[in-house]
């Protein structure tokens, strides 16, 4: 049994190009193996950004937190739960100028959280979620895979490090605005069977 938690995070819902391609690959598990998918769409259902209030919940004594302070702490705790329950984590991501979207940015605020996710030491910050994977659809209307304008995969990548998830692959489907999109699109699936043969 494998727990899955697909996150979509395209404006364009489920006429996205990254909305499809996540629900595709996830469909297409399905076939293979006995899942538990949990979906979260970050646009259907948005968080706002985080506020100097919610982060002073976290930091306040659970027996000593108003009924908003549990509120806000029962938000970011719910969010973390769907993340530490799941094996696998299937993000649909497109890019947009350059970033991710803001609602996946503010999803990452509520996620990594100094002694729950993640902790201090004297050697840095060591993470406390072990063995999940991360397979991340990317959809862009450019091709920026590889190049400098790429800061999503740093980014991506160095946020899930943070909480001790180093296993994070990407599917890349660029040039979708351009006249390579057949193309793209069609490597990206090809991508999906490896991937999901891997599994």
């Amino acid at each position: 049994m494998k727990n899955v938690l697909l996150i979509n995070t395209s404006i364009n819902h489920d006429t996205g190009n990254s909305y499809i391609l996540s629900n595709e690959f996830v469909d297409r598990l399905a076939s293979k193996f006995e899942l538990t998918v949990t979906h979260r769409d970050l646009v259907k259902e948005p968080l706002e950004h985080l506020k100097q209030t919610e982060m002073l919940a976290w930091m306040t004594p659970e027996g000593q937190r108003n009924d908003e302070q549990k509120s806000l702490t029962d938000l970011s705790d719910n969010l973390i739960k769907e993340v530490q329950r799941s094996d696998l984590l299937v993000i649909g991501l497109p890019m947009y100028n350059f970033g991710v979207p803001s609602q996946f940015k503010a999803w990452m605020d509520r996620i990594a959280r100094a002694g729950v996710t993640f902790k201090y030491t004297e050697q840095g910050p060591v993470g406390l979620l072990a063995n999940k994977k991360v397979i991340v659809v990317a959809a862009r209307g450019g091709i920026y895979a590889g190049t400098d304008n790429d800061s999503q995969t740093t980014h991506v990548k160095s946020f899930f490090a943070l909480l001790g998830i180093t296993d994070v692959e990407f599917i890349y489907a660029e040039g979708l605005n351009i006249a390579v999109k057949d193309e793209s699109l069609a490597a990206a699936k090809i991508h999906m069977n490896e991937l999901i043969s891997e599994l």
